[in-house]
């Protein structure tokens, strides 16, 4: 199984991006999504995920009505579209997956797959 992400770049405030994350070898399908970021001194947090059961999408509170988690069934690919972009979302980008249920969305224990991270850089 593997994980791609791609997308990232410099961007000025204000400015939009959008990730990708490329899987393959999921050929059972997978019970969720997430992107996850890391910026510079801080710790992991997750920013999004996708129930692929139910389709239903979670946000963390300092991305929501910014970013929009989606899938392309037919591409084998997650996207995570990022408006209104600040320097406080400059980080390294993650996306992971979770074969089994998740209680806790945006705890990076809960997957077990993750792919090599994207960096974004809000500067102007």
């Amino acid at each position: 199984v593997q994980l791609q992400a791609s997308g990232g770049g410099l961007v000025q405030p204000g400015g939009s991006l959008r990730l990708s994350c490329a899987t393959s070898g999921f050929t059972l399908g997978y019970y969720a999504v997430a992107w996850f970021r890391r910026a510079p001194g801080k710790e992991r947090e997750g920013v999004s995920c996708l129930n692929t059961i139910e389709n239903s999408t979670y946000y963390a509170d300092s991305v929501k009505g910014r970013f929009t988690i989606s899938r392309n069934n037919a591409k084998n690919t997650v996207y995570l579209q990022m408006n209104s972009l600040k320097p406080e979302d400059t980080a390294v980008y993650y996306c992971a997956i979770s074969l089994s249920t998740v209680v806790e969305w945006f705890q990076s224990y809960e997957y077990g797959y993750w792919g090599r991270g994207t960096q974004v850089t809000v500067s102007s």
